[in-house]
Order: structure tokens, then C-alpha cells, then sequence
């Protein structure tokens, strides 16, 4: 079942989902050459808890810490651990956090030091994409027009996109439906209507579009170990067009003109 959303839950949904815009900003200071993931997962979870909410990541369906942490290869649902970032190395950092009973949700790829031009092209084209396909979170409009902005855009720059992993309906559950693909057709699935909110997150590799699951049953990563981006975005339909709740502005203004 779809939950439509009123007014008041969009805002504070909005709440949710700024405190994640800053979460991420906090990460920005801090991912470097030298930091462990594991540090950086201690870091948010702290700063989550000292503004008035609780991690939305740490034990949902058993998964042990409070960020997603990906590095290079890894796609999503990456452990922090205790790996050392590397000078060239990206990470996804994807957080939520749950603050007057609802959930926020949103992820960026950061670069650490110096990395490949070809990398920092596919973070890129997978930012563009995340706002191509919000473009299309319009009412009237249908869940495969999301979808298949997003394919045509990144498979047009020589990039694949995952298939077996997808975007979500988020509200007082942090995976509710409809499910939001990063492919598919025009004006198929469930019709867009207000008072939706989705999670629309691309995620888009270098190589193939095949994936595997490591052995600790949760992160994902290329088949072909090639370099995997992921952006997010959590947005209500808000007045017949998307209201993007969550923000990377707090990254963007500590990376500055270093920001993808």
C-alpha cells in the first residue's frame, strides 16, 4: 500500500531529512586519506543523537552500524569498518535518521584526495541523473518515467545501471512501497500522485551492471570490481511537482568548488 502523506507529516519528514543534509555535511569534514570507516560511522551516529533523533540504519533488519559505508567496487549497504580511506578511493556514505517518527534518507559519493578523471565523471553523470530523474517526480506522471529518465540518461554516457537494487517509498517505515527502479519505461507502474514521498537513488557503475553480495550478507559491489557511484534524494510530491526534503547543500558548502 501507498501512504499518502499530509501537509504536516511532509514537514516533518522534512525535519528527518535536513538533519541527514547535515549528517552528510559532517561526514564532508571528515572524509580523507587516513580516517576509518568505522570513525566516520561514530562520528554521525553521535552527531544524529545530539541533534534529537536516532539513526534510522542501526539495526534495521539486523544491519550493525548507523551509515551505509561503500567504498570503489562496493554499491551500497557497505559496513564501516576498520579500512583506512585512501588517497583516489570513493565512498558512499548513505544515512538515515528517524526524528518525530519519521524517516530520512540520502546518500553522496565523496572522492578522498585525488581521484580518476573517468571516476569523478561517473559521480557526476550519477548526481545529474538523481535530478533528471526527480524532474520527472511530477504528479500524473508514472514511477517508470523516473526510471527510465535516469537509464536513458547514464546508459547514454557508456554507464550501466543496477538493476536488482532500486529506490523506495519512505515515511514512518523507512522502506515503504511504491519501489522506485533506476530503469525502466515510460508510463508504466504507479501513478504519481501528491502526498508521495520516494527515495529516488541512482546507482550507477563504470563497468557491467552485475553485482554480487559479499560474504557478510551485506554489501554489494561490481562483479567486475569497477567503481560504482550513488546518489539520493528523499522528495515528496508536494502541488503537482517534487519538493526535495533532503539536501546535499551542507556538503556543498564545505567542499566548495571541490564538490561534484
Amino acid at each position: 500500500m501507498i501512504y499518502l502523506k499530509t501537509n504536516e507529516e511532509i514537514e516533518l519528514m522534512r525535519e528527518s531529512n535536513l538533519l541527514v543534509g547535515m549528517t552528510l555535511g559532517e561526514m564532508a569534514k571528515w572524509v580523507a586519506p587516513g580516517i576509518t570507516t568505522l570513525k566516520l560511522d561514530k562520528i554521525a551516529e553521535e552527531f544524529i543523537r545530539d541533534h534529537g533523533a536516532v539513526p534510522g540504519f542501526l539495526g534495521y533488519g539486523g544491519f550493525p552500524n548507523s551509515l551505509c559505508i561503500s567504498v570503489n567496487e562496493n554499491v551500497v549497504h557497505g559496513i564501516p569498518s576498520s579500512y583506512v580511506l585512501r588517497d583516489g578511493d570513493i565512498v558512499s556514505i548513505d544515512c538515515g535518521a528517524v526524528k518525530n517518527g519519521f524517516n530520512g534518507d540520502s546518500a553522496y559519493t565523496f572522492c578522498v584526495g585525488e581521484v580518476a578523471e573517468e571516476t569523478k565523471a561517473l559521480l557526476k553523470a550519477t548526481k545529474e541523473s538523481l535530478y533528471i530523474g526527480i524532474e520527472n517526480a511530477v504528479e500524473g506522471k508514472r514511477i517508470g518515467d523516473i526510471g527510465s529518465a535516469i537509464q536513458i540518461y547514464c546508459e547514454g554516457k557508456g554507464y550501466s545501471v543496477v538493476r536488482e537494487l532500486c529506490g523506495h517509498g519512505v515515511g514512518k517505515a523507512l522502506h515503504e512501497s511504491p519501489e522506485v527502479p533506476n530503469y525502466g519505461r515510460r508510463g508504466t507502474g504507479p501513478v504519481l500522485k501528491n502526498g508521495m514521498c520516494i527515495a529516488i537513488e541512482p546507482m550507477i557503475n563504470l563497468g557491467s551492471r552485475n553485482i554480487v553480495v559479499e560474504r557478510d550478507g551485506w554489501t554489494v559491489r561490481t562483479r567486475d570490481r569497477k567503481p560504482s557511484a550513488h546518489f539520493e534524494h528523499t522528495v515528496a510530491i508536494c502541488g503537482g511537482k517534487a519538493d526535495i526534503l533532503s539536501s546535499f547543500k551542507y556538503v556543498e558548502d564545505v567542499l566548495g568548488d571541490k564538490s561534484i
